[in-house]
C-alpha cells in the first residue's frame, strides 16, 4: 500500500507540474467516458462480445468508485453525481447490447455469458507495482497464441464448454499454454486473462498436475506478477518507439488488464493523456479510421446477406469507421484510471451509502 501511496504522490506532483489538479483530470476522463456512453447508446446493437465486455469492466469500476467515493468537497459530489448517471445509462444500453450478441451468435454468446455481467469482475482492493527483473531475457517476436485453443480454455474454465458442464478444468495443452514464458503481445495478455478470469470464477488451484520443478513455487499469483512485468516492458517500449496504428491497441489493453489485475504502475499520467488524445471528439469511438468507412459499410451489406456469419471476436470495425475493440479497452482502461485516483487519494476509504 505505501509503495501504491508513492506512486500515485508521483502521478500528482505530474499533475502538477502539468498546471493540472486531480479534480481536473478526474474531469477530462468522465468527459471522455460520457462520450464513450453515447457511443455505446448508438451502437449497442453491432459492438461485438470484446467489446461489451470492455464497458462492463467500466460499469464495475465506474460502480466501484462511486461507493469509494471520497468524502470532499462540492465538485468531487458534482463528479459524483455525473459517474452515477453514467452507470444508469451504461445500465440501460448493456440490456440491448447483450440482447443483440445473443441473436447475432448464440452459441458464442452462450459460451461467454458468465463474463456478461459487471458484477462477474472484480475490482482491484489492494495495490502492488510490477517488477523488472522478471522481464523475460528474450522473447518471442510472434504471437504464440491460437485463438481457437483460448477460447476452449476459457469455456473449460467457465463451464460452459458444454449444457450444465463441470467448470474450473484446466487441460495440460490448456495450462501449458498459459504457463508458457517468452509470449509477446496478445499471447501475453491473454495468458494473465486466463488466470484473471480462472480467480474471479473462483477456480481454486489452476497449476494443479504441473509436475515440472523448474515451477515447484510458482503460484497464480507468480504468473500474473511475471505476465504483467513483461506487458510493462511492452508498454515502455511502445511509447519510446512512438505510438503507431499497429501497436497503439495492444497499448491500451495492457493497461485495461494489468491495471485490473492491481498493479498500479500502469496508471501513468501521461499514458491517460495519450488515450484521452486518441478518443474522436465527433463520435466517442477510439480507433476510427475514416479511410475505411465506405468499405466497411459495403462488408457490414454483405455480412447481412449471410445470417449464419461469425461475429469477429478480436476486432470489428463499425460502419462509421469506429474499432470497437480499442473503444472497449479504452473505455474499460479510464474506469480504471478513475477508481485508481479516486481510491488512493482517500485514505480512509469510507463507503459511501
Amino acid at each position: 500500500m505505501r509503495t501504491s501511496r508513492l506512486q500515485l504522490a508521483a502521478v500528482l506532483a505530474l499533475l502538477a507540474a502539468a498546471g493540472c489538479s486531480l479534480a481536473e483530470v478526474i474531469d477530462d476522463v468522465l468527459g471522455s467516458l460520457s462520450k464513450g456512453a453515447s457511443f455505446l447508446e448508438r451502437q449497442h446493437e453491432h459492438i461485438n462480445l470484446d467489446g461489451v465486455v470492455g464497458f462492463l469492466l467500466l460499469q464495475a469500476q465506474l460502480k466501484e468508485a462511486v461507493r469509494m467515493w471520497p468524502h470532499s468537497d462540492p465538485v468531487s459530489w458534482a463528479q459524483r453525481a455525473a459517474s452515477v448517471d453514467l452507470v444508469k445509462r451504461l445500465d440501460r444500453s448493456f440490456d440491448n447490447a447483450i440482447a443483440a450478441l445473443q441473436q447475432n451468435d448464440p452459441k458464442y454468446y452462450r459460451e461467454f455469458e458468465p463474463l456478461l455481467t459487471w458484477t462477474f469482475w472484480q475490482v482491484p482492493q489492494e495495490w502492488s507495482p510490477t517488477d523488472p527483473s522478471l522481464v523475460y531475457p528474450s522473447a518471442n517476436t510472434s504471437e504464440c497464441y491460437d485463438e481457437q485453443l483460448s477460447d476452449k480454455c476459457l469455456t473449460l474454465l467457465l463451464g460452459t464448454w458444454k449444457t450444465k458442464g463441470t467448470p474450473c478444468i484446466v487441460t495440460k495443452p490448456c495450462r501449458d499454454t498459459m504457463t508458457r514464458f517468452g509470449c509477446p503481445y496478445y499471447s501475453l495478455s491473454h495468458q494473465l486473462l486466463y488466470f484473471m478470469i480462472g480467480k474471479m470464477k473462483g477456480c481454486s488451484n489452476l497449476l494443479k498436475g504441473d509436475t515440472r520443478a523448474s515451477r515447484t513455487n510458482m503460484t497464480e499469483l507468480s504468473y500474473r506478477k511475471i505476465f504483467c512485468s513483461n506487458m510493462m516492458k511492452t508498454n515502455q517500449d511502445i511509447i519510446s518507439d512512438g505510438l503507431t496504428q499497429q501497436t497503439v491497441d495492444i497499448f491500451i489493453e495492457n493497461i485495461l488488464i494489468c491495471g485490473l489485475a492491481g498493479f498500479s504502475d500502469f496508471y501513468k499520467a501521461d499514458w491517460l493523456q495519450h488515450i484521452l488524445r486518441l478518443q474522436d471528439g465527433e463520435l466517442g469511438c477510439f480507433g476510427r479510421d475514416r479511410s475505411v468507412i465506405s468499405q466497411i459499410i459495403g462488408d457490414e451489406l454483405l455480412e447481412q446477406l449471410q445470417p449464419h456469419h461469425r461475429v469477429k471476436r478480436r476486432e470489428k470495425i463499425l460502419p462509421d469507421g469506429c474499432s470497437s475493440h480499442m473503444t472497449a479497452v479504452a473505455v474499460g482502461a479510464l474506469g480504471g484510471y478513475l477508481n485508481y485516483y479516486l481510491a488512493e487519494q482517500d485514505i480512509t476509504k469510507r463507503p459511501l451509502s
